[in-house]
């Protein structure tokens, strides 16, 4: 009878959302092999860039070149201008970005905190211009700024950044809605109004949903091909994306070695971003996510 009693106290009982540990090990093997599947594209990048012509083409293939050719980085600045491309996007990307989460946040900030008739009609408005193509507006936003004289020129694609994006207006605001309205309230004991309290109270607590924002709006300016491809006609002013896109026109056929390179280099910048700033986007998301 004792004996059965220590065996009991022996085995360990697993509490909910606790896994022992050969469903530790399953699921150590299934995030190894979406690791390496997701991760496949860039390592063939790096190792690409670092080979020359004659090697990709070899036949088997070699993922850790015998001669690492550091000078195809150097050589894709040379054939093109590539730093006048890093530069149009370093500048477009972040004007973009602080004007979009600038008039969400206030935005967002009036659907969750001001008290106003048809407010929630309003909010179901601008939510529904999310599910409107952009293919609908393409050609009437172009025929309008034709007519303003705006083309070959980044106004085009600032100016419409004014009205904000209605996903991160959705995004703020549920987070927005999750802080306490009490402080609504010790705001206006002491006197204060709505400013103070967004700029005061508001704004300081939303900074892990503001950065989430900001990668977000970060990530799809960096790599916007259609804007840039529709509005810009100067090959001076083109950003990234699209001076990769017309890499290849200058060599008649497709330098893999050198191309790889020039994506690798307008790869980091968001990598190295959401690498340093992962923390608070995913507290961004969870927060925003779970409250409202």
């Amino acid at each position: 009878m004792n004996n059965g009693i220590g065996k009991s106290r022996n085995k360990r009982i697993y509490r909910v959302g606790e896994l022992s540990p050969l469903e530790k090990a399953i699921a150590y093997v299934f995030l190894i092999g979406f690791l390496c599947l997701f991760a496949f594209p860039l390592v063939w990048m790096v190792s690409t860039s670092l080979k020359t012509l004659g090697d990709i083409h070899q036949i088997p293939q070699t993922w850790i070149p015998w001669q690492p050719q550091w000078g195809n980085f150097v050589q894709v600045f040379r054939d093109a201008p590539f730093d006048v491309f890093l530069w149009n996007t370093c500048w477009y990307t972040l004007v973009t970005v602080f004007t979009t989460v600038s008039i969400s946040s206030l935005v967002a900030f009036a659907f969750a905190r001001l008290r106003a008739r048809g407010k929630t009609g309003l909010f179901a408005v601008v939510l529904s211009t999310m599910m409107i193509p952009h293919e609908v507006v393409m050609i009437p936003q172009y025929l309008i700024f034709n007519k303003l004289g705006l083309l070959d020129s980044y106004l085009p694609l600032i100016i419409p950044t004014i009205a904000g994006s209605a996903f991160l207006i959705f995004l703020l605001r549920q987070f927005y809605m999750g802080i306490s309205r009490e402080l609504d309230e010790a705001v206006k004991i002491d006197g204060g109004g709505y400013f103070i309290l967004y700029f005061r109270i508001i704004l300081p607590l939303s900074l892990p949903a503001m950065v989430t924002a900001g990668i977000l709006e970060f990530m799809y300016r960096w790599k916007d091909l259609m804007g840039p491809l529709i509005y810009l006609n100067t090959r001076d002013k083109y950003p990234l994306s699209l001076g990769l896109a017309n890499f290849t026109a200058a060599f008649g056929q497709t330098p893999w070695h050198l191309l790889m390179a020039a994506s690798l280099i307008a790869v980091l910048p968001p990598l190295l971003l959401f690498f340093f700033m992962q923390k608070y986007f995913i507290r961004g998301i969870v927060i925003s996510g779970s409250k409202g």
